[in-house]
């Protein structure tokens, strides 16, 4: 079968399965056809008798097998060429090419088995079967049926790994296979940040404990910390230091020597932070097991103290305080997340986006209600990290 053939075919199935006539929706008969100079713009230039040939050799063919109509000029050159629907079958056997309706059946089967995984698979099923029943394209599919249920897998389980798990390890986890992760990653994350609650597309996989490298706690000011009988007391340090996730199971103990504890979203913030009696964590977002168990330990050798948490003043913001707080059992104060400092700090703000608009709304019956109206009003937010800690 000659290349020639192949496309003209595609191009025509195409134009039908975009069609009401491949829904069922029409209610009048269409016809379905594309003139071959568009399709091969190069079929009209006299210079190129050998492709014009061709392409008329391989339509003339397609019409003597009655997948096609052809129309012609009156000096005999090929117009258009028209899909005959009555030899569908025959024409996708032909080209080997599969049914948009079969692939369809498959995408709604798999979605339905999927759906009740977890949230954020329920927010996109549910989106993308609307979507196929409205015969549009499914999301992250691109015509791989088998990548799109490791997509589908992955995102399944990637919310019950309890502790840091390197990316070849899940795959093996989930997959039997070191490296088929990697290939899917990518629409993973994105899947995740567009149905999932996440502050930050690039932090995902670390926020899930999924991980390239070890994590690393990153924390300064008033504390001594006891590790494997070694102490080390960070007000006398010039700065911070990062702790590894496997180091932290030899924490023995933490001790305050400040009045305040206060978590921070940003990395310039957290490095730019430095105030007496004030002991500083970098949350870098979404917080995972590790830094989670971090701050219970403190939480449970420290509770006189105060719990702070500075982020942005947006909706990822006050999302991620929320989840710090319930996750952790502690009542963190947000530290200069209010209306106050986005008037006082009015010329850092930034304008809302249609998915922070939607996302304030959302949270309008949380205790931020009062700042999240001032934000809708004044078409702004406020990342903390242009900002220096007060």
């Amino acid at each position: 079968m000659t290349n020639y053939k192949k496309q003209i075919l595609n191009c025509l199935l195409d134009k039908y399965e975009r069609s009401k006539s491949f829904t069922g929706d029409n209610k009048i008969g269409q016809s379905f056809s594309v003139k071959l100079i568009k399709l091969f713009p190069k079929y009209g230039d006299e210079a190129e008798y050998d492709l014009y040939k061709s392409i008329s050799e391989a339509a003339l063919e397609l019409e003597r097998c009655e997948y096609i109509y052809l129309s012609k000029k009156k000096n005999g050159v090929i117009d258009s060429a028209a899909l005959n629907t009555n030899k569908l079958n025959d024409i996708y056997a032909f080209i080997s090419r599969i049914p948009k309706s079969d692939t369809n059946e498959r995408l709604l089967h798999l979605l339905n088995i999927y759906a009740n995984k977890n949230e954020v698979l329920a927010g996109y099923c549910q989106s993308q079967i609307e979507r196929i029943r409205n015969n549009k394209k499914a999301e992250y599919f691109d015509g791989d049926l088998t990548e799109y249920e490791y997509i589908l897998k992955a995102v399944s389980e990637i919310f019950d790994i309890p502790d840091e798990t390197y990316i070849r390890d899940f795959s093996v986890k989930v997959f039997g296979d070191s490296k088929v992760f990697e290939r899917v990653k990518r629409k993973v994350t994105r899947l995740l940040f567009q149905y999932g609650d996440f502050p930050q597309e690039e932090t995902i996989l670390e926020d899930l404990n999924i991980i390239k490298n070890p994590g690393h706690v990153y924390i300064k000011g008033c504390g001594i910390i006891t590790i494997s009988g070694q102490i080390i007391d960070l007000s006398v340090l010039n700065g911070d230091i990062a702790i590894s996730s496997d180091l932290l199971k030899s924490i023995e103990k933490i001790e305050i020597t400040g009045s305040r504890m206060i978590t921070i979203e940003n990395l310039t913030t957290f490095n730019h932070f430095s105030r007496p009696g004030t002991f500083a964590l970098y949350l870098g977002g979404y917080h995972n097991s590790h830094r989670r168990n971090f701050i219970r330990k403190i939480y449970e050798q420290n509770p006189q103290i105060s719990y702070y948490h500075y982020g942005d003043i947006d909706a990822g913001g006050f999302c991620i305080l929320l989840h710090l707080r319930e996750k952790t059992g502690i009542c963190f104060i947000p530290y200069q997340m209010d209306t106050n400092t986005l008037r006082q700090h009015s010329a850092y703000t930034k304008p809302l986006t249609d998915n922070d608009k939607k996302r304030l709304k959302s949270l309008m019956d949380s205790e931020f209600s009062d700042t999240i109206k001032y934000m809708l009003e004044h078409n702004c937010k406020l990342e903390q990290e242009v900002l220096d800690i007060e």
